[in-house]
């Protein structure tokens, strides 16, 4: 339940649809209740026999009588209007019962009408919240989370808080406003008999709610299972040409079948437990109801303390109050399993990100002298990849980061741009750390490239605008010309208006890539940064990036992290790396003259 106060603050700006339903449910409780009540005259007009005994005004004695005083009252007001005719009376008697069943029914369409609103309000909000802080929280959590994972939370667990939240609306305000309007029309026409029957419902209580209690740790699995299998989907589909090729269908098949059979299982658990609410509270509502006959007969035909026309309207009333009893039975099941759903949900949304705005921050908004290193030392999980790494970048130099695999040199691209936070040491632009900068403001001062091409489904003039506004048409073109990206652009079946697929997978490597350098050269950033933006793609397409690269970083200040050590060595300063330590740099005439680590690895590809 606690899970589900936190939920409940979503509805605060659908709160007019809250009270609106609140005031409908509480009519349609009276008018619930009062739809057997009516049917008290109507029994009398039927039943009574023609010599029966004339019907006198009634006289109010006390409130234990209180039911049968009303129930006279309106028996004798319908018999003085119409007199003898018995066929008027019937009429009235019937006009009475359809006017109170059209009125509960139309407060409650009334009451379901208002609660639509609120429902999916509240669903909506909790999408974008939780879509809002999957894309502000740092790099570093997707990393340890499944992306199936994720995405089952936004899509089916928002769906299950829906269903709950619905359930706990009902559970808190609609059916117990119900039961207790039908009790209190019950203890008017009999308190003896409702007392009677209040001694047993508790013990059917506590029998339905035992039968709930393991429902939240079965629902939990099932939503972990689902998105272990999401997970798996999403990497079976990024990753088919690779299965494909090494033969890994059969693999892959078995460790989906075997997720999909954990969730069969969990499935069916959880299905019969929830199952087993409706016919179990059933029953025990019947038991109640079958000596609720015995006792209330007795009162009838022996004690001849209640009339039977009162009598059939009790049971029915008496039967009023399963209905929605049955409801917060089987709402109470709903909240244990949205409950497991909840708290997944907002798990995500409280997820405290470490990397965010001081509260200090500036807005800085050009850059001006230098970027450096200062005694950074950085680890993801035990090991430190950076050690003391202390580094200068002057404006308008083109520095080079170049060493083996996991020497570090992708990291300091992760940690410039703030994806990552050090954790020894500091990063300063312009003298100022760039945690007392905006986060904005710095990536807004740079511009990446990467290895892999990243693009969405939509058309080219949209993936290289990333949604900037303003931009006229001529921007556009000198951008996409910048990074040799015109040409072929200019040759696709509608030009800047194709529509490139999934991941940009209608376009080769080479031109995703210059469309990558289009979007950044776009930006117009001072400061670019290039992570091995070339190791993916053949000489050909090499070739044309790299002049796109040159043309782009011309009169700006470049980070460029790279595999292929031909592309580099036009720049300023070369950094050698190893075990996130520099062991030399210089330009690269110079470090080829003293033969150490960096003329063994331009030999090494010079000769492969």
């Amino acid at each position: 339940m606690n899970y589900f106060k936190k939920i409940l603050h979503f509805a605060v700006p659908y709160k007019k649809y809250a009270f609106l339903n609140i005031f409908f449910n509480i009519l349609y409780a009276i008018f619930s209740a009062l739809s057997f009540v009516v049917l008290m005259p109507l029994f009398k007009v039927i039943f009574q026999s023609d010599n029966a005994e004339k019907i006198t005004k009634p006289v109010y004695t006390d409130i234990y009588s209180l039911g049968n005083f009303l129930n006279q009252t309106l028996s004798y007001e319908i018999n003085r209007m119409v007199g003898e005719d018995k066929s008027g009376a019937l009429f009235i008697v019937i006009g009475l019962v359809v006017f109170v069943f059209l009125f509960k029914n139309l407060f409650n369409y009334l009451a379901l009408y208002n609660i639509t609103f609120l429902r999916n309000g509240v669903l909506k909000d909790l999408r974008n919240k939780l879509y809002q802080k999957t894309v502000d929280l740092p790099i570093s959590y997707f990393s340890e989370k499944r992306k199936g994972d994720v995405m089952a939370r936004i899509g089916t667990d928002v769906l299950e808080i829906q269903h709950s939240f619905l359930a706990i609306l009902e559970l808190l305000i609609r059916e117990p406003l119900t039961i207790l309007v039908t009790i209190i029309f019950m203890l008017l026409i009999s308190v003896k008999l409702t007392v009677f029957v209040f001694i047993f419902i508790p013990i059917a209580g506590i029998v339905i709610s035992s039968i709930g209690k393991s429902l939240k740790r079965k629902s939990d699995k099932v939503q972990k299972e689902q998105g272990y299998f999401l997970s798996l989907l999403e990497e079976t589909l990024s990753g088919l040409k690779v299965i494909k090729a090494f033969n890994a269908q059969h693999y892959f098949n078995q460790k989906f079948n075997r997720s999909t059979k954990r969730f069969e299982s969990y499935s069916n658990k959880l299905i019969n437990r929830t199952n087993l609410a409706s016919p179990v509270s059933e029953f025990l509502g019947i038991l109640v109801f079958g000596i609720l006959l015995w006792y209330g007969g007795s009162l009838v035909l022996v004690d001849k303390s209640l009339d039977g026309e009162a009598f059939i309207a009790y049971l029915g009333l008496a039967y009023n109050i399963l209905t929605p009893a049955k409801a917060i039975s089987k709402a109470n099941y709903t909240v244990k399993k949205g409950n497991a759903a909840a708290e997944r949900v907002l798990e995500i949304i409280e997820t405290e990100n470490l990397i965010s705005d001081a509260k200090d921050a500036v807005q800085k908004n050009s850059f001006d002298s230098k970027i450096e290193f200062k005694n950074v030392s950085f680890k993801y999980q035990n090991e430190y990849v950076l050690k003391d790494f202390s580094l200068t970048i002057p404006k308008g130099k083109t520095v080079a980061l170049v060493g083996q695999s996991g020497s570090g040199k992708s990291t300091l691209a992760n940690l410039i741009t703030r994806f990552y936070d050090v954790n020894k040491g500091d990063i300063l632009i312009d003298g100022i750390s760039i945690k007392y900068l905006k986060k904005n403001a710095v990536r807004n001062l740079m511009g990446l490239v990467t290895q892999d091409s990243i693009l969405f489904n939509d058309t080219v003039k949209n993936n290289i605008l990333f949604g900037k506004e303003n931009i006229s048409e001529t921007e556009l073109i000198a951008a996409a010309k910048i990074a040799n990206a015109h040409e072929f652009i200019c040759e696709l079946p509608s030009g800047y208006e194709t529509n490139i697929g999934d991941g940009g997978n209608m376009l080769s490597g080479g031109q995703k890539q210059r469309l990558n350098i289009a979007r950044a050269v776009l930006n117009n950033p001072p400061i670019m940064v290039l992570d091995e933006a070339t190791s993916a793609l053949d000489t050909e397409s090499e070739q044309l990036v790299q002049i796109a690269l040159e043309k782009m970083m011309k009169n700006r200040t470049s980070l460029v992290i790279a595999h292929r050590l031909s592309t580099i060595q036009k720049a300023d300063i070369i950094v050698v790396l190893r075990k996130g330590k520099i062991i030399e740099q210089g330009r690269h005439e110079d470090l080829i003259a003293s033969k150490k680590e960096y003329y063994k690895l331009v030999t090494m590809q010079s000769l492969t």
